[in-house]
């Protein structure tokens, strides 16, 4: 065969294989194609309407025709509803963090040691409320929570802790209080799951090398596993964060915003003034919340996600400078 052949050949070679490779592209752009035509159909189109809805004075109904610019959002910036709509988000999402970076953190380190029996039976039963329906877990907390015959009213008097019944959804501290403690409890395994990710990554051989040092479990806890978790904690506290934000599901079945708006949350705000049953809905003023409430997640989101980098890169570089040689992690 000569040289000349021999280069038609690979020449050849080269073709077919690119022709195959643009006829398997082509096929998997037809297969993401009717998930890309329902994303941008119910996600992207959306998104960008609330955009233009938030300029306009409009019920839903009819044409897009009362344009009122930027008077949607003057008056949400001076509605005291909204303002105490996002102070509870913030006072949920704070205490619901605060409660649960801790207290998942301590689950994750004892289902991760080896010696501990039955690791997956208990994973399962505290991931188990992540899987169940919100809404449903909503109505039943109701329930538990809602009314003098209450069942935790009942165990209470029962146990000789309370002598009367404490309307717990009827009072706007006590109400928060449910709210935030069901909400903890519904996100607690996934936070835990998030953890044990996190603590299965670190290297092992670091842990060998304390163990050859002397040191304890306390001093390996504290001088290695918690600094090499913080680039995971951060990204933990970022997943929380953001999704703490967003509560409607627990808050519509269980308070529906009360007891005199003391529950209610912007999601909560958005879908009443969207879908109002007592008049007209407002899908412009509406729209404008959810523009304001998505910025101020944005931020708070940026934020997180700056902390998340120094913390990444101070990792990075405790362990440049343990692998010279330096001080260890």
């Amino acid at each position: 065969m000569s040289a000349q052949t021999t280069v038609l050949a690979r020449q050849a070679a080269r073709s077919a294989a690119v022709r195959r490779e643009r006829a398997r592209y082509k096929w998997a752009y037809l297969f993401i194609l009717p998930q890309l035509l329902f994303f941008m159909i119910f996600t992207i189109y959306p998104i960008i309407m609330s955009y233009v809805y938030a300029f306009y004075d409009w019920s839903g109904f009819g044409p897009l025709s009362n344009f009122v610019g930027w008077d949607n959002l003057t008056k949400l910036l001076h509605d005291d509803q909204f303002w105490n709509a996002f102070g509870n988000s913030l006072i949920y999402m704070g205490a619901k963090t605060v409660i649960l970076m801790p207290t998942t953190l301590i689950m994750a380190l004892i289902l991760n040691q080896a010696f501990f029996k039955g690791k997956v039976f208990y994973r399962t039963i505290y991931f188990l409320p992540v899987v169940t329906t919100t809404s449903i877990v909503g109505i039943i907390m109701k329930f538990i929570f809602g009314n003098d015959k209450a069942l935790i009213n009942e165990l209470l008097i029962a146990l000789g802790i309370l002598s009367e019944p404490v309307p717990w959804l009827g009072q706007s501290h006590t109400a928060m209080a449910v709210l935030i403690l069901v909400g903890s409890w519904k996100f607690f395994g996934m936070m835990m799951v998030y953890w044990l990710a996190g603590l299965q990554s670190l290297p092992g051989d670091v842990y060998e090398a304390a163990k050859v040092d002397g040191a304890d479990y306390w001093q390996t806890l504290r001088s290695i596993t918690i600094p090499l978790l913080m680039p995971v904690a951060t990204v933990i506290l970022l997943l929380t964060v953001v999704n703490s934000m967003h509560v409607f599901d627990l808050v519509k079945t269980l308070t529906n915003g009360g007891p005199f708006f003391a529950t209610e949350t912007v999601d909560l705000f958005i879908y009443n003034y969207a879908f109002s049953t007592s008049g007209f809905p407002q899908i412009g003023y509406a729209s404008a919340a959810g523009i304001v409430f998505g910025l101020a997640i944005f931020i708070i989101t940026l934020a997180l996600g700056w902390l998340a980098k120094l913390s990444k890169d101070g990792q990075d570089a405790r362990s440049t400078k343990h692998a010279k040689g330096g001080t260890p992690v």
